[in-house]
Order: C-alpha cells, then sequence, then structure tokens
C-alpha cells in the first residue's frame, strides 16, 4: 500500500518531493533501504520480518498453517523438509499453540490465533527487526494483553527489536522502550517510553496524551486538551512548523521555519522552539 501511494503520488502531484531514508545497522554496517535496488533487498529481508494488523487478511487462507509458517523458511534457508516440519512445531509452541494445529486453516481459527500464527511466520527466520503494524488493534480487548505479552516475552527470548506502529498510547506505554510522536510524517518528540508518555513536552504530544482515558473513575480529571480545526495535507503543509495551525502557544516565529529537532533533556528530543524558550 506504501508502494502504491507513492507511485500515485508521483503521478498527481509530480512537484511534491518525497524525501528521507530508513537505515538500518547490520553487524558492521549501515544499510539504507531507500537506495537500495531492489533485487539486493532479498539478503536482507530474512532479518526484517513484518506482523501484519489484519489477523484475516494478511494469511492466505489456501494454505494450511505448517505452509503460512515455512513459507519463509523456503526463501530464505536451505532446510529439508523435515527440518522445516521440526522448526514449525517448534515455532507453534513457541507462540503458545498445538503442532497438531499445523495442519489446519485460517478459517478454522479466532482472530488472536492467527495473529499467533502471524508472530510465528515473523520470527521464523530469527529476524533482528520485526515491524509491527497495529499488531493488536482488529483484537478484541480480551485478546490484546494476550498477544501483547506474548510479543514482549519473545522479544527477550530471541533478542528482537520491535518498530510498534500504533495509536492506543496505553498498549504502546507498555510494549515500548523508546517512543516517537509524529504528526504529517515528521517525528516532533523522541525520548524514553516513561518519560515522553509521563511528561510530553511538544503541545501535539501534550494533547494525545491527555487524550487517553483514565481507568480509574476516582481520579481528577487531568484535563483533555481539544485540538481545533483540520489536519493539513501532508501534500501542502503549512510553512514552518506543521503543527502551528492546531498548536495553542503557536507564534509567528512558528510560521517562518520548520523547527529544529533538539535534545531538551538526556535522550528526550522535541521539534518545538516555543518549548525551548520556555525552558
Amino acid at each position: 500500500v506504501g508502494r502504491a501511494m507513492i507511485n500515485i503520488l508521483r503521478h498527481v502531484a509530480p512537484d511534491v518531493e518525497i524525501g528521507g531514508s530508513i537505515e538500518y545497522h547490520f553487524d558492521d554496517r549501515i544499510v539504507d533501504f531507500s537506495k537500495l535496488h531492489p533485487k539486493h533487498m532479498r539478503q536482507y529481508r530474512s532479518r526484517v520480518q513484518m506482523i501484519f494488523q489484519d489477523p484475516y487478511a494478511s494469511l492466505n487462507p489456501r494454505m494450511t498453517v505448517a505452509q503460512i509458517i515455512s513459507e519463509p523458511l523456503k526463501l530464505h534457508t536451505k532446510m529439508n523438509p523435515k527440518e522445516m516440519q521440526d522448526r514449525v512445531g517448534w515455532l507453534l509452541e513457541k507462540v503458545g499453540m498445538q503442532n497438531e494445529q499445523a495442519r489446519r486453516y485460517p478459517h478454522e481459527f479466532s482472530g488472536g490465533q492467527r495473529q499467533r500464527v502471524g508472530i510465528a511466520r515473523a520470527i521464523a527466520t530469527n529476524p533482528d527487526l520485526i515491524i509491527c503494524d497495529e499488531p493488536v488493534s482488529a483484537l478484541d480487548v480480551s485478546i490484546q494483553a494476550q498477544v501483547i505479552n506474548l510479543m514482549m516475552d519473545l522479544q527477550d527470548e530471541f533478542d528482537l527489536s520491535f518498530l510498534f506502529i500504533a495509536h492506543d498510547l496505553s498498549v504502546v506505554e507498555h510494549i515500548s522502550t523508546r517512543i516517537a510522536v509524529m504528526y504529517l510524517g515528521n517525528i516532533v518528540e523522541l525520548g524514553d517510553a516513561k518519560e515522553v508518555y509521563h511528561n510530553p513536552r511538544h503541545p501535539y504530544s501534550q494533547a494525545l496524551i491527555s487524550a487517553v482515558p483514565l481507568p480509574d473513575p476516582k481520579k481528577k480529571d487531568k484535563g483533555r486538551i481539544v485540538l481545533e480545526g483540520d489536519i493539513p495535507t501532508p501534500t501542502n503543509k503549512p510553512s514552518g512548523c506543521g503543527f502551528r495551525t492546531r498548536c495553542q502557544i503557536a507564534k509567528k516565529s512558528c510560521a517562518e521555519a520548520e523547527p529544529a529537532f533538539e535534545e531538551h533533556a538526556k535522550d528526550h528530543w522535541v521539534a518545538c522552539p516555543v518549548v525551548r524558550e520556555a525552558n
């Protein structure tokens, strides 16, 4: 979808500049995926896997669980059929399922079980990084905690790094060690998860955190920040700071230049000149 949207954007808005880089440290070298030719990507794909948002659409309904999980093994390893069969059984056990379920099809499982199959597929090749695209948003709340805790257990066991993309901030706080807050495609705040969640500095981060419901009804209302105005389009951003048209503390100077991303405290980065002046 991302690639398709970029191609469409290049045709309908050819003057819009698409920039940036995607760099990852592999052993002793840095690889920029944005500049890598597709034919050279294969050697890195086994080390970067993905868990998709929709467990119903991300599994091939015509394939058994064993076929789904063994597919990356066929592409990226030299395992024989017996080794792959053993690996699939081992992976199913790691995600809390039984080896006997390998012969079944996705439609025979619940959403939570399907996502466990997706997780087993993602860790099959011993990746370094797993991109998690809203991995629990399509699941019942009662199942979300089970899947999140499973992912955290696997992260510790296999020394995995997660790039966890989500809108549920309580889930983000629970699983993350560092949080990046984005607005209109730009990171506006980055830092330790607890620090960003409990001491947000960028006005957009503060508005997001204020919208998180309090589970304890006895606690006083923390004062929700309601943002006014429409979200600008990424293809027609406001000059200077992209958030200034909805920001409650914006100044005239915010329209003059894009804010620098600066360290306001130890390992706590913010892109807001007004916050910098206040400190």
